[in-house]
């Protein structure tokens, strides 16, 4: 299974340096899981730069592949992979939702370069 974070999700809309990296585990909705908060998070930065027609988009798109709701099981793991990591909430319930689940996580977001589970690329 694959995860991929409100970074990588945002540089593919954008067409950005990076979206073809992104483009190979968001090509694959049968292997996606979709932590509901990044569907938060990618929702309001579209919406703030391109309006809430374009941020419909986008979020229908996100949901072709599992998304995944923020569970008990969920928020306890993300608070100790918080505390663990010293990450962001968002972060830390995103790389929880992937580990919960087997999943790697694809991402350019510098938070989480050198954690074991994840596929980091560093913004070009």
């Amino acid at each position: 299974m694959n995860v991929v974070d409100s970074s990588g999700w945002l540089e593919y809309f954008a067409d950005g340096p990076n979206a073809g990296l992104f483009a190979v585990p968001l090509k694959n909705a049968k292997e996606l899981l979709v932590p509901s908060i990044t569907i938060f998070e990618v929702f309001k930065v579209v919406c703030r730069l391109r309006g809430e027609d374009q941020a419909l988009q986008a979020a229908a798109l996100m949901q072709q592949g599992k998304v995944v709701d923020l569970t008990a099981a969920i928020a306890l793991q993300a608070a100790k992979t918080s505390l663990d990591l010293k990450l962001p909430m968002a972060d830390s319930i995103i790389l929880a939702t992937a580990r919960l689940h087997n999943g790697l996580l694809w991402t350019q977001d510098d938070d989480f370069q050198g954690i074991p589970g994840v596929k980091y690329f560093a913004k070009s």
